[in-house]
C-alpha cells in the first residue's frame, strides 16, 4: 500500500493493480497502519520508523505485516501466509528432505533470496515431524508465521518482542526448556549462530534459514561472520554439526503457479572435510557429483524444470549461477 498508487498486489512473483480502485492517500494508508497495530506496536513502529508484525484478521486469514515510512507517509506491505501447511510432496519439493525429519540432531538450513518460500519450507518440515514424532518442538520467530496445531509433538511458539527480545537470548534459555527440536526464524548475529551450532552440537535438531544463494555460499557466511581467530573453529564445528543446506528459488511455472528449484547439500565425510579445511569452493562440484547420495544441484533442478515443461530455457537461465553449464546439461 503506497500512497498516490492503487492498492498493488504480486500473484506468482507478479504486481497487478487492483482494478476500479481509486489510489490511497497518505491519510487512507495511515488509517489502515494503525488499524492493523496494538497500542504497543503503534508507539514502537512511531520510534523505530518500521515494525514487522503477524495479524489475524477474523481468526481466519493471517499475514505477515511490514509497516514503514518512505518520504515522510507511510507505507503498509502485507503478505498472506496459508493457514494450512502444505506438505513437502504437495510443494514440490524433492522428497530427498525428509531425511531431515528422519534426524535426532544436527544442524539443517533452508536458505535463499527473500520471499522465496524458506519459511514454507521450515514450516513443512516441521510439520512433518509434528505428525510423526512425540517430541518437545521450540520455535524462536520475528513475527510467529505459521501457526502449528500439536499433534504427536508438543510445540511452543515464540515470537521476538512479545515473547522474548532477541534470538540469542531465547536461545540461551532454550536449553533450559528441554527442547528435542528448534527452529529459528533468522540467524541474524554470531551469537544466535554459535548457540546454534552448540544446540546441535549437544543433542538438538536444529532447523535454520540465512539469506544466501548457494550451499557453498551459506557455509562462508557463517564462517566469516566470526573473527578470524574463532574461524577454524566454527568450521571444526560445522564440519561435525551440520545435516545439510537446501537453497531454493521460487519460480512462475508456465502451467500456473510459483515451482521451487532447489540445490540439496548433505553432509558426509568430503564434505566435512572441505569445511574443516577451509577448502569450501570445492563444495559445489561434490553437490554435482554426488546425485546417488541424494544431493542436487541448482543446474540439476532448473534442468529438471525445463524439460518437464514447468519452466522456460531463458527463465531458468536467468536464475542459474552457472548458465554454460546449465546449458549443455539440458
Amino acid at each position: 500500500m503506497v500512497a498516490g498508487y492503487p492498492p498493488i498486489v504480486r500473484i506468482n512473483g507478479d504486481l497487478w493493480v487492483i482494478p476500479k480502485e481509486p489510489n490511497l492517500s497518505a491519510r487512507d494508508n495511515q488509517g489502515l497502519a494503525f488499524a492493523l497495530m496494538t497500542a504497543d506496536q503503534q508507539n514502537h513502529f512511531l520510534k523505530f520508523k518500521e515494525i514487522d508484525f503477524s495479524y489475524a484478521f477474523q481468526g481466519k486469514e493471517r499475514f505477515r505485516v511490514n509497516i514503514f515510512f518512505q518520504k515522510g507517509c507511510i507505507s503498509c506491505a502485507l503478505r498472506l501466509i496459508p493457514t494450512k501447511i502444505r506438505t513437502i510432496s504437495e510443494l514440490k519439493l524433492p522428497p530427498v528432505l525428509q531425511r531431515f525429519n528422519e534426524a535426532e540432531q544436527g544442524f539443517v538450513l533452508i536458505t535463499g533470496p527473500a520471499s522465496h518460500g524458506k519459511s514454507t519450507t521450515l514450516a513443512a518440515l516441521i510439520d512433518a515431524i509434528n505428525h510423526s514424532r512425540c517430541d518437545h518442538i521450540i520455535t524462536i520467530e520475528d513475527p510467529i508465521e505459521y501457526l502449528f496445531k500439536p499433534d504427536s509433538s508438543v510445540i511452543e511458539q515464540r515470537e521476538l518482542n512479545s515473547d522474548t527480545y532477541s534470538f540469542s537470548m531465547a536461545l540461551r534459555s532454550v536449553f533450559r526448556q528441554d527442547p528435542d527440536v528448534i527452529m529459528i526464524g533468522e540467524m541474524r548475529d554470531i551469537e544466535t549462530i554459535a548457540t546454534a551450532l552448540t544446540a546441535a552440537e549437544t543433542g538438538h535438531l536444529v532447523f535454520a534459514t540465512l539469506h544466501t544463494n548457494s550451499a557453498s555460499q551459506t557455509i562462508h557466511r557463517i564462517v566469516d561472520s566470526f573473527p578470524a581467530e574463532q574461524q577454524a573453529q566454527i568450521r571444526a564445528q560445522l564440519s561435525t554439526s551440520l545435516l545439510g543446506i537446501v537453497s531454493q528459488r521460487l519460480i512462475s511455472s508456465s502451467k500456473g503457479g510459483m515451482v521451487p528449484a532447489c540445490e540439496v547439500l548433505f553432509n558426509n565425510f568430503a564434505v566435512g572435510n572441505l569445511i574443516r579445511e577451509n577448502k569450501i569452493h570445492e563444495i559445489p562440484l561434490v553437490v554435482e557429483t554426488s546425485s546417488k547420495e541424494g544431493m542436487i544441484s541448482l543446474n540439476k533442478s532448473l534442468a529438471g524444470l525445463v524439460k518437464s515443461g514447468e519452466i522456460s530455457l531463458e527463465k531458468a537461465i536467468s536464475y542459474s549461477l552457472n548458465p554454460q553449464e546449465l546449458e549443455a546439461l539440458i
